[in-house]
């Protein structure tokens, strides 16, 4: 990403804090995510990474904190008020029906339709056109719009859902871990797509635990642990393995998180 100096943040978190019960998931986290920027979100199993995007996306209700969006503050009710505003998640495990087309999984929801003597049916023409086209701009070459979603690999899938997603306005796509259960080869494909949706000016909010693909891609990098921020840092400012100890969460990491001082 360019200087941050040229943009304002499209979102910002301001110590967030989820609490569910006497359990204390998110203990203040605040973080900024800028337009055309890829902002690693890091930590290992029961960091907080979850909760936190959850609350970003309207599934939670923080308990205490502030969301502001396109510098607004806002408090979504749900999922719904989130997408409207422009916030979209691709989660890990794909809401994909596998014997139906990537045409008619593509626009689930949003069907396309057209007037026949007055009455409207499903547009297969306009859906297969978008869907080939738009699968097309992400690298992504199908036989054909009828082909079964189920006859696509992991990497193809994570694609279609990303595609989807930015073709229907999202300004901030989440990534839920969409490498993790990719193998190599796939995994190229999906940071190949990061990477052309970044450039398109949306903001990307990559959630994993692998510091590899993070850093194949990152351009800011947030590091969770027990619900808890450890500081921002951006590329070429943090080498992997301090990154992979402030995942792991070492006491020795004293002095490598004062040097972050939350956000550099």
């Amino acid at each position: 990403m360019n200087s941050r100096t040229e943009h304002a943040p499209i979102i910002q978190m301001k110590n967030i804090e989820k609490h569910f019960g006497s359990v204390i998931a998110l203990a203040g986290v605040s973080v900024e995510v800028y337009p055309g920027e890829c902002h690693c979100l890091l930590g290992d199993n029961g960091a907080g990474k979850s909760t936190f995007i959850k609350t970003m996306s309207g599934v939670h209700k923080p308990t205490h904190g502030e969301i502001h969006f396109e510098g607004q503050e806002m408090h979504f009710a749900d999922p719904r008020d989130a997408i409207s505003a422009g916030i979209a998640t691709v989660h890990q495990h794909l809401a994909m029906i596998p014997l139906m087309s990537v045409s008619r999984n593509f626009f689930m929801g949003n069907e396309p339709t057209k007037k026949v003597a007055g009455m409207s049916f499903f547009d297969h023409e306009k859906a297969n056109r978008v869907t080939m086209e738009e699968m097309r701009k992400m690298g992504i070459n199908l036989r054909g719009p009828d082909q079964a979603v189920g006859t696509l690999s992991g990497g193809e899938r994570q694609t279609v859902a990303i595609a989807r997603a930015v073709h229907f306005g999202a300004k901030v796509l989440i990534l839920d871990e969409p490498t993790s259960a990719l193998g190599v080869r796939q995994t190229a494909n999906v940071l190949a797509t990061i990477d052309k949706v970044r450039k398109q000016g949306i903001a990307v909010v990559f959630i994993t635990h692998n510091v590899r693909h993070a850093m194949a891609v990152g351009d800011r990098f947030t590091v969770l642990n027990r619900g808890k921020t450890l500081g921002t840092a951006q590329r070429g400012q943090i080498t992997p393995e301090e990154l992979q100890d402030l995942m792991a969460g070492g006491q020795e990491l004293v002095a490598l998180e004062g040097s972050l001082g939350g956000t550099v």
